[in-house]
């Protein structure tokens, strides 16, 4: 449902440095120096492909507890604004009736820095083709994110109904997570959030998750990611039709190409 996304966003910027100075002493005029610093170029586009073992969005499986395939556009422009589209394979909206097998995730936002905060702010559209389901589990969400030193808080607001929830409307997503860098390629993310799901009845599906990932970059766009997985869902809200718990906890491996 993506009850995850999230969505990952990859941009790269290029940079280069180049300087130069030539000596002479006969009358031969000198070489012009290069200039010392290029301009790093207006916009970027970057590529990714990947498999995950178990696709989890939020805490919860969005491929049955089984491996999905995954893969992201991104560009952005040196202003700041940026724009994507990612997609996963998926298995949720046939557990729950209806046909669609992939998720498209469609995004723009700008990033900037307020003082000694980065700040993220978007739209992101999450699109189930021919879904077959009503009330759609298409969902739209507005999002803001601050980031200060390792620390990154997030929230998500629903503009529509929230991935097929009836009068869901204005469900929130919030989320707290830090990323460190411990050397050799290594990184450590915590991450905790709380899915709220509006609406009458509707309450029973609300949950926090948490979960550790560990990340290795082997350079050249290569990176390998276990993470460890878990919700605190109510018996019974977040279930196949086989009756296997999506938000149990569980591990998580993945491996990611970014080019």
């Amino acid at each position: 449902m993506t009850f995850s996304a999230k969505p990952l966003l990859l941009a790269s910027l290029l940079a280069a440095i180049g300087t130069g100075s030539a000596f002479a002493q006969t009358a031969a005029p000198a070489a012009p120096a290069a200039p010392a610093t290029a301009a790093a170029p207006a916009n970027t586009l970057a590529y990714n492909v990947g498999v995950v073992t178990d696709y989890r969005y939020r805490g919860i499986s969005q491929s049955r507890l089984k491996p999905a395939v995954q893969g992201g556009i991104d560009f952005s422009h040196a202003s700041g604004a940026y724009v994507g589209a990612w997609a996963s394979s998926i298995q949720w909206v046939k557990d729950a009736g209806g046909k669609a097998d992939l998720e498209l995730d469609i995004y723009g936002g700008y990033k900037g820095n307020a003082g000694p905060v980065a700040y993220d702010v978007g739209v992101l559209t999450y699109v189930y083709p021919s879904n077959g389901l009503s009330p759609t589990p298409n969902t739209t969400e507005i999002y803001a994110a601050g980031t200060m030193g390792p620390a990154t808080l997030k929230y998500s607001h629903a503009l529509t109904n929230t991935f097929g929830f009836a009068n869901s409307k204005n469900s929130g997503y919030l989320d707290l997570s830090a990323t460190f860098d411990v050397g050799n390629g290594f990184t450590v993310v915590p991450h905790i959030g709380h899915q709220r799901i509006a609406g009458s009845g509707n309450g029973v599906f609300s949950y926090t998750d948490y979960s550790l990932t560990v990340t290795k970059d082997f350079g050249n766009g290569l990176a390998v990611s276990a993470a460890v997985v878990g919700t605190d869902a109510a018996e019974g809200s977040y279930y196949t039709p086989a009756g296997k718990n999506t938000g149990k906890n569980g591990v998580v491996v993945g491996l990611k190409y970014s080019f």
